[in-house]
């Protein structure tokens, strides 16, 4: 977490939203050798639950296996911003972004279980991509995908904590924020386009 309070997004509503639009994200949790992480696709479609899989083999499911505490980091949208573009002197750089984490104890999914996770999470990503016909299982040898089945681990968390950061330049000046928006709505990048409007929106509702 930022250590501005300034930043901590306390919307529990924007947090919920955010986190239900991720997609792969930060896996942390800690192994007798210290810390480990790994990317993994998660799944929050219910606000005190979320599923992810890792592979079988990767330590970190190990150490998850014990029921241990876990942490998954989203970053969503993310810009650089350049002190010219404040149109102040002595600024500095920094990166303007949103991210959410969501924290709590874990337990290994069953056979069954890790199956239902993966046919809701090919659904959830499968169909943004019409009008082509989604992907299934189905289009699989059964014992193909059981052997493949084999070598992951799935997992669910009990959500306890759900927290997150929103930087859009909430400690510069409307003139500012406005400035900084501009040139980032210029840039020929999504993400930079959504947090120049983001940071607008912020601005207004301030």
């Amino acid at each position: 977490m930022h250590p501005a309070q300034i930043f901590h997004e306390t919307d529990q509503a924007v947090l919920l939203e955010r986190a239900r639009g991720g997609g792969l994200a930060l896996v942390i949790g800690v192994g007798a050798q210290g810390p480990l992480v790994a990317h993994a696709p998660v799944l929050l479609d219910d606000p005190r639950r979320l599923r992810f899989h890792l592979g079988a083999s990767n330590p970190l499911s190990s150490a998850l296996a014990t029921g241990s505490q876990a942490l998954v980091v989203l970053t969503g949208d993310d810009a650089y911003v350049s002190p010219d573009w404040y149109e102040t002197p002595d600024q500095v750089p920094t990166w303007n972004y949103e991210s959410v984490e969501i924290e709590g104890p874990v337990r290994v999914l069953d056979r069954a279980e890790a199956t239902a996770l993966l046919d809701d999470l090919t659904q959830r990503h499968e169909a943004p991509l019409t009008p082509k016909a989604p992907w299934t299982r189905g289009k699989m040898d059964p014992a193909k995908f059981e052997a493949l089945l084999s070598g992951i681990t799935g997992f669910e968390m009990r959500v306890e904590r759900l927290t997150g950061v929103t930087k859009l330049g909430q400690n510069k000046t409307p003139a500012m924020v406005r400035r900084v928006a501009a040139a980032l709505s210029q840039r020929d990048d999504a993400g930079a386009q959504r947090i120049a409007q983001a940071m607008l929106n912020r601005s207004r509702e301030g």
